[in-house]
C-alpha cells in the first residue's frame, strides 16, 4: 500500500508540480490575488508589500548559501570523503542506505537544521556514487524527510525564542521565559521525535519501488573532480600553497568557536558556517586547494539565491496584507480547550506554505496564538509548539526549504516530491495524534 501511494504521488507530481521557482512565482500571484480579493487590499498595496519584503532575507540567504558552499567544499576534503566512503559502504544495499539515510538526516537536522540539509544530502550522493543498485531519488527524499524534526531539536527558533525573551513587541506577549524543558526536550515532544526516527526509516523503506527497473541513480559511478596538485613557481605562488596562510584562520576561527561555546553559546547558522569554513581550511590545508574547492561548487547556490528574495516579497504580502493574521484567526475561532493544539498546528502547516521561516511564522501567529491560548486555558509551551511543529511538517511539500539538498543532489523537485508528500501524511498524523492525545 505504502509503496502504491508513494508511485502515485509521484507520478502526480513528477507530471504537474512545476520547477520550484516557477512554484514560488506561482504562490505570489496567489497570494497577491487573495490581498486584494480577501483582505481588500488595492494592487498598488500589494505591489508595495511586495517590494518592501523582498530584500528582507538577505542576510538569512547569505547564511543559507555559504552553508551550502563551505558544506560542500568541506566533503570535497580528503579526510571527510574517506568518511563519508566508510558509511556509504556499509550501505550496499537499497533497503539498508534508505534506513541510514534518513536516521543520520533525523539526527544531523535535530542537532541543527543546515547542517542536516547538508549532510543528508552528501551522504546520499555518496552512496549512490558508490552502488550503482541505488534508487536516487527516494535516497535524497529520505534525506529530506530527516528535516520534519527540526523545530523540536536544538535549533528551533520558536523554543529559544521562548526561552530567551526579549524587550520587543513578541517578548511582552510572553514576559517570562519558557525553558525547553517545556517545549523542545518536553516529554510529549520527545516522544513524538522519538517516534518518527523510529517509523520514518521505515515508511521510506517500504517506499522502495518492487522492481530495480523502475529505480534511477543519476549519481551511479559519478566522480568527484579531483583538484589537481600545483607546483608553486613564485613567492606569491608559495604564500596561496602555504599551510601556514590557512593556519591563521585556523588557529582564529577555532579560539572563537572555542571561546563562544564556553561562554554557553548555542548552535546556530553563523556558528555552524565558521564551523565548516575552519573545518574545510584545516582539511584542504592550503589556500589555493581550498579556493578551488570553492570554485567547483559555487553553481550549487544558484537556487538559493535566486529564490529567497522572492520568498520574502511573498511574505511581505502575507504579513501586511493581514491574510496571514486572518488565516491565523480562522483556525483560533473554531478552536476549544481540547482542540486547540491541533487547530495551530494545522494552520500553522498553512500559514508555512507562503511564510516558510519559523521565525517569522512565530511572528505573524503569536499576537493570534498567545491571547487565544491564555483565553481558552492552553499552556503557551503547548500553543508554541504547535506552531513549531506545523512549520516543521509542511516543508515536505514546500519546494523552499529543498533548495540546499537538491542543489548537492542536481536533482529536480518533481523527483523527490512524491515520495515526500508520503512522508508529509504520516508526520501529520504523528505530530496531530501527538498533540492531540500527548497534550
Amino acid at each position: 500500500m505504502i509503496r502504491a501511494l508513494a508511485r502515485v504521488f509521484t507520478r502526480i507530481m513528477e507530471r504537474y508540480l512545476p520547477d520550484a521557482f516557477v512554484f514560488a512565482i506561482v504562490l505570489t500571484a496567489i497570494v497577491f490575488a487573495a490581498g486584494m480579493l480577501g483582505e481588500g487590499r488595492s494592487a498598488a498595496s500589494m505591489t508595495r508589500f511586495w517590494g518592501d519584503g523582498l530584500w528582507n532575507l538577505l542576510t538569512f540567504a547569505m547564511q543559507m548559501a555559504l552553508i551550502l558552499l563551505t558544506g560542500f567544499v568541506l566533503a570535497t576534503a580528503p579526510p571527510v570523503e574517506k568518511a563519508l566512503a566508510r558509511l556509504a559502504r556499509w550501505t550496499p544495499d537499497m533497503p539498508r542506505a534508505v534506513v541510514v539515510t534518513t536516521l543520520v538526516a533525523l539526527l544531523a537536522s535535530w542537532l541543527n537544521w543546515g547542517f542536516g540539509l547538508v549532510v543528508g544530502a552528501l551522504l546520499a550522493r555518496e552512496i549512490a556514487r558508490r552502488h550503482e543498485k541505488m534508487h536516487f531519488p527516494l535516497l535524497v527524499a529520505s534525506a529530506y524527510s530527516g528535516f520534519l524534526v527540526w523545530h523540536a531539536g536544538l535549533s528551533g527558533s520558536i523554543p529559544l525564542k521562548l526561552a530567551t525573551p526579549s524587550a520587543d513587541a513578541l517578548g511582552r506577549l510572553i514576559p517570562e521565559a519558557i525553558p525547553v524543558s517545556e517545549t523542545m526536550f518536553s516529554l510529549p515532544v520527545l516522544i513524538m521525535v522519538l517516534v518518527l526516527a523510529v517509523t520514518l526509516p521505515i515508511l521510506n523503506m517500504l517506499m522502495i519501488p518492487a522492481s530495480e527497473k523502475d529505480w534511477v541513480n543519476t549519481m551511479a559511478n559519478d566522480v568527484m573532480a579531483e583538484i589537481p596538485p600545483e607546483t608553486p613557481v613564485t613567492p606569491a605562488d608559495k604564500l596561496e600553497h602555504s599551510p601556514w596562510i590557512s593556519s591563521v584562520l585556523v588557529l582564529l576561527g577555532a579560539g572563537y568557536l572555542t571561546q563562544y561555546f564556553l561562554d554557553g553559546g548555542g548552535l546556530t547558522l553563523n556558528s555552524i558556517n565558521l564551523a565548516f569554513l575552519v573545518l574545510g581550511l584545516a582539511l584542504h590545508r592550503t589556500p589555493a586547494r581550498y579556493l578551488r574547492a570553492v570554485q567547483q561548487a559555487v553553481g550549487s547556490i544558484s537556487g538559493i539565491v535566486l529564490q529567497f528574495p522572492l520568498y520574502a516579497g511573498i511574505m511581505g504580502m502575507m504579513i501586511h496584507s493581514g491574510l496571514a493574521a486572518s488565516l491565523s484567526q480562522w483556525f483560533v475561532d473554531i478552536s476549544t480547550t481540547e482542540t486547540f493544539p491541533l487547530w495551530t498546528f494545522l494552520s500553522a502547516g498553512v500559514v508555512n506554505f507562503f511564510v516558510p521561516s519559523g521565525g517569522g511564522q512565530w511572528a505573524v501567529q503569536a499576537p493570534i496564538v498567545v491571547p487565544a491560548a491564555k483565553a481558552l486555558g492552553v499552556p503557551l509551551n503547548q500553543a508554541a509548539m504547535a506552531v513549531a511543529l506545523g512549520d516543521a511538517w509542511t516543508n515536505m511539500i514546500q519546494p523552499f526549504w529543498a533548495l540546499p539538498l537538491l542543489a548537492v543532489a542536481r536533482l529536480g523537485i518533481r523527483q523527490i516530491m512524491g515520495y515526500c508528500t508520503v512522508a508529509l501524511l504520516w508526520s501529520g498524523v504523528v505530530y496531530g495524534v501527538g498533540l492531540w492525545l500527548l497534550y
